[in-house]
C-alpha cells in the first residue's frame, strides 16, 4: 500500500495576482497552477490535459480540479488567506470541499466564519470517499459589500491505495 499526495498551492504573490472575489451566495472555485508552480502531484492527479484539452490556469475552472487516481478513503486538506481590507470588510467568509464541482456539485465540509480582527487565515481538514470519477475542488464565497481577494490558498489530497 502505497499514500498519494496531491498538493496544490496558490499565491498571488507569484500566481500573477490575486483570486479576486465577488460578494454573494455563489461560491467560487479556487484555481491552482500547474506543474513545476504545484507542490507535489507524482501521481498526475491535477493534470493540464486529462481530458485531451487544454485547462489553462486560472482561465478555466478546470484548473480548480484534484482528480484522484484511485478510489478509496481520502483525507482533504485545505487553507485559505482572504486579503485583509479597508471598507469592504466581511462579516461572513465561507469555504467548502465540492464533489464534481463541474458536474453534479455535491458538497461537504462548509463553513461559515465570522471575520476576525487582523489577517483572515483558516485551515480545515475532512476524509471522504474519493473515486477517480468524481473530481474534487475548493470553493470560497463572502459576504462583503464589494470583491475581496484570495492571496494564498492551499488544496491536498491524501490518501492510501
Amino acid at each position: 500500500m502505497a499514500t498519494h499526495v496531491c498538493s496544490l498551492k496558490f499565491d498571488a504573490a507569484k500566481d500573477g495576482g490575486p483570486l479576486s472575489v465577488t460578494p454573494g451566495e455563489d461560491y467560487h472555485l479556487v484555481p491552482f497552477p500547474y506543474a513545476a508552480a504545484e507542490s507535489y502531484d507524482a501521481d498526475d492527479m491535477h493534470a493540464e490535459t486529462w481530458d485531451g484539452t487544454a485547462h489553462p490556469f486560472p482561465a478555466d475552472p478546470a484548473s480548480a480540479l484534484i482528480r484522484p487516481a484511485h478510489e478509496s478513503w481520502g483525507r482533504l486538506y485545505a487553507m485559505i488567506q482572504w486579503e485583509v481590507a479597508s471598507g469592504d470588510e466581511a462579516t461572513e467568509l465561507r469555504d467548502q470541499f465540492a464533489r464534481d464541482p463541474l458536474g453534479t456539485l455535491d458538497t461537504t465540509c462548509t463553513e461559515h466564519r465570522r471575520a476576525s480582527p487582523g489577517m483572515q487565515c483558516f485551515a480545515k481538514a475532512w476524509a471522504i470517499f474519493v473515486s477517480p470519477d468524481v473530481p474534487l475542488g475548493l470553493r470560497v464565497a463572502h459576504n462583503a459589500s464589494g470583491s475581496l481577494n484570495v492571496v494564498l490558498a492551499e488544496f491536498k489530497l491524501e490518501y492510501d491505495a
